[in-house]
């Protein structure tokens, strides 16, 4: 199976060491940059940006880095429950339009009780993914073109529609990662893509069959891809050298503090990926070149392969036998890591090459200066231009 290969826009911050100021690189945009321009060049397929208080907007990052990009597509999240599903579609079909069809969307329900409750957000976790269905079959609906009214336990929506469609009809391709039951139904009723973080290989087979029944359930089918950091090196020696060095500054306090917040997660994602090693350096290498050192003090994906790029791609090869056909992957430092990627594991694998085609933006329908609301026949223009 072809794999599409995929980089990481670090908009928390970059590095040399895990849990150390030693080294540390800001977010600054101008870097940023570069990561994405290197991506772009190299030839990855797209980039994830992450979310949340840590880091830098998702879609404004987006919004700048696209123009400065060519081929380079941009998973972007969206936090049901933070916005409303016709203002988020609203920013996603404008953004899908102006970067020429390269928006790929990320739904994130969130784990971290804290940071919701700071962006507004007091429902537990099951709420959350009641929220998110709501807003999925808002979403669904405004992307297909339809004029939507809908009234749920959490969210309305009365008359929305968007004037200016998506690039692809339906809309920007949906993915959305999470190990809950809430989460496979979710999936299974309206995504397109299923991310898993890096547990191995039998674990993650074992979700994409879960998956794959509950999308059946609907008539349905979907695509799976899997969230890691990577260290590859000419030879094993020097990639696990290089894994040893990357944690090396940290001591057990810092250690001690991540853990104990990452326990306070109601993510059942976060949950496993502690279970992985319970914290312990000892217990770091969890399977043939799956190394957990780097969820010592990271939250969310915590797993990287390990190794050279032979062995890295004889286990990449084994996902993808399992079903996986996306990899997010990312190491440290970030602009760094992209070119000893491309470099030494691009020749090794069948990677996906879409067709180079020209994206046509279809136009929108008149807006306030085409005289929207009066062929609406209510006679009402939108507020303002803002």
């Amino acid at each position: 199976m072809a794999v599409r290969l995929f980089w990481f826009i670090p908009s928390h911050g970059d590095g040399r060491w895990l849990g150390s100021t030693e080294g540390f690189r800001s977010t600054e945009f101008s870097y940023l940059a570069q990561v994405a321009g290197a991506a772009d060049r190299l030839g990855f397929e797209g980039v994830l940006l992450p979310t949340g208080r840590t880091c830098e907007d998702s879609w404004v990052l987006a919004s700048a880095l696209a123009p400065l990009t060519q081929r380079l597509k941009f998973l972007v999240a969206v936090r049901p429950g933070v916005t409303s599903p016709l203002f988020a579609a609203r920013q996603a079909a404008t953004l899908d339009r102006v970067s020429g069809g390269r928006l790929l969307i990320n739904i994130v329900a969130g784990g971290d009780q804290a940071e919701l409750r700071a962006d507004g957000v007091g429902l537990d976790h099951d709420g959350r993914y009641a929220v998110t269905d709501e807003f999925l079959r808002v979403w669904r609906g405004l992307m297909a073109g339809e004029r939507v009214t809908y009234q749920g336990e959490h969210l309305f929506a009365e008359a929305a529609e968007l004037l200016f469609p998506p690039v692809r009809p339906g809309g920007p391709p949906l993915y959305i990662g999470g190990s809950s039951d809430a989460a496979v139904a979710i999936t299974g009723e309206h995504i397109d893509w299923y991310l898993s973080w890096g547990e191995p290989v039998a674990a993650v087979a074992g979700k994409i069959a879960e998956v794959r029944e509950a999308a059946a359930r609907h008539g349905r089918s979907v695509r799976f891809g899997i969230r890691l950091h990577i260290i590859v090196r000419e030879t094993e020696e020097a990639a696990w050298a290089e894994a040893d060095r990357l944690i090396s500054r940290l001591d057990d306090e810092t250690i001690a503090r991540a853990q104990k917040a990452q326990k306070a997660s109601q993510s059942v994602g976060q949950q496993r990926m502690q279970a992985l090693h319970g914290g312990r350096r000892d217990r770091l290498v969890i399977a043939p070149n799956l190394w957990a050192g780097v969820g010592l003090v990271r939250g969310g994906a915590g797993t990287a392969l390990v190794g050279s790029a032979e062995s890295l791609a004889e286990r990449i090869s084994e996902y993808a036998a399992a079903g996986i056909e996306t990899f997010i992957l990312s190491g440290y430092p970030h602009l760094e890591e992209a070119y000893r990627v491309a470099e030494l594991l691009f020749p090794l694998l069948p990677i996906a090459r879409d067709a180079s085609e020209a994206v046509k933006v279809a136009p929108g329908r008149a807006g306030e200066a085409g005289g929207y609301a009066l062929a609406r026949g209510d006679g009402v223009f939108p507020t303002g231009p803002s």
